[in-house]
C-alpha cells in the first residue's frame, strides 16, 4: 500500500521563479496595452478586449494553473470546454445582434 498512483520521476520539472515573473510582466504589458487601446474609440476597445484578454487568460491558465505540466487529456478537456464556452457567446451576440 506505500505505492502511489503518481511517481514523483512523471512530473515535469517546474520553472523558477524568473518564469513567474517574465509572466507576471508580460501580463502587465498586454494590461497596459488594453488600457491604451481604450482610448481610441469604442471599436478599437472592444477588438482588443476580444483578442488580448484571452490571451492573458491563456498566459495565466497555462503558468500560473500550471496547465502547462497537465497530462494531454486535461488539455483536451479545457480546450473543449472553453470551445463551447465560444459557441455560446457566438449564439448569444448573434441573437442580440439579429433583434
Amino acid at each position: 500500500m506505500s505505492e502511489t498512483l503518481h511517481s514523483p520521476e512523471s512530473h515535469a520539472e517546474h520553472p523558477g521563479y524568473g518564469t513567474f515573473i517574465k509572466v507576471w510582466v508580460a501580463l502587465l504589458i498586454l494590461t497596459g496595452c488594453l488600457v491604451g487601446v481604450s482610448h481610441l474609440g469604442q471599436t478599437a476597445a472592444v477588438w482588443g478586449l476580444l483578442t488580448l484578454t484571452p490571451l492573458k487568460a491563456g498566459l495565466v491558465f497555462y503558468f500560473f494553473m500550471h496547465l502547462k505540466y497537465e497530462g494531454p487529456l486535461f488539455k483536451v478537456v479545457v480546450l473543449v470546454t472553453l470551445g463551447t464556452l465560444l459557441i455560446f457567446f457566438a449564439l448569444l451576440f448573434s441573437d442580440v445582434a439579429f433583434r
